[in-house]
């Protein structure tokens, strides 16, 4: 059985986006992209990055010396389970329909669908790939 999908907190979410709409980036681009939003320090995004690392949200690797962050899953797999505990957490006989996200910044028509092909085969009691 694979490991359980890390729950992001939801100022880890926003980093994640970040990285799903920009690709890998290092701490100091994260930095440029969220000064304005966070407030935060290089140190703190680096911390940040380093705690998310640790938690198995993001993976680094070095590219000419500097350290560049990526995501680990994809965000349809994140968003997926977080509907899933969302059920749970109102003891849904189903998961939420991934169609109620259409309106959704992040998410495209290819990644509803696949979100809801996902949430379907969990409803089936299938386990999630």
């Amino acid at each position: 059985m694979p490991p359980a999908l890390p729950t992001p907190s939801d100022t880890e979410m926003e980093i994640l986006k970040r990285f799903w709409r920009d690709g890998d980036l290092s701490a100091r681009e994260l930095q440029d992209r969220v000064a304005g939003q966070l407030n935060w320090t290089p140190s703190t995004t680096r911390t940040v990055l380093e705690r998310m690392r640790a938690k198995g949200l993001l993976s680094r690797r070095e590219v000419h010396g500097i350290a560049v962050y990526a995501h680990v899953h994809p965000k349809v797999e994140v968003l997926g389970g977080l509907m899933r505990r969302l059920s749970a957490v109102l003891e849904m006989d189903q998961s939420l329909p991934a169609a109620a996200f259409s309106g959704s910044q992040i998410l495209d028509a290819d990644d509803i669908a696949e979100l809801e092909t996902m949430l379907n085969r969990a409803d089936a009691g299938e386990t999630p790939e």
